[in-house]
């Protein structure tokens, strides 16, 4: 873990300074709710990511404890990336960012797609906690 100059003593300015950024929220939202984990995989997200810049948030969110970089046990030669606890528990940000731009932004972004159509439910209680579990049964798989 990489001690951090923060620029106060406000806990939601210290989170901005780990996870303020352009791409950081995006890179957890792909791999939480797609279970992408592999730089090329990240690469081909619809917002397209120059590989450098990818590649320092990937440096980045590991050496600030959200993802780990592993191989695979079948595939020594390919980087994976996955959320530790500390990232699996960004997801209720991830989807208040979602439902925050689908209330407010879809008169500004016309190709927005709803919530249905990206498999959401905003009155699930219960959303965050599977997508939660979700993930971590992803990882055992993935590790296993």
């Amino acid at each position: 873990m990489m001690t951090l100059d923060f620029r106060s003593d406000c806990p939601a300015s210290s989170a901005l300074d780990v996870i303020g950024d352009k791409w950081s929220l995006l890179l957890v939202r792909d791999m939480l709710t797609l279970h992408k984990n592999t730089f090329k995989e990240f690469s081909n997200s619809s917002e397209g990511i120059a590989p450098g810049i990818l590649s320092s948030r990937l440096k980045w969110l590991e050496a600030n404890g959200i993802v780990t970089k592993r191989k695979l046990p079948d595939n020594l030669k390919e980087n994976i990336y996955l959320l530790t606890e500390k990232g699996i528990e960004l997801a209720p940000i991830i989807f208040e960012l979602i439902f925050w731009g689908d209330k407010n932004l879809r008169d500004q972004n016309k190709k927005m797609p709803t919530l249905e159509q990206i498999g959401l439910d905003r009155d699930n209680p219960k959303l965050t906690e599977s997508m939660q579990n979700m993930y971590r049964n992803f990882v055992k798989e993935k590790l296993s």
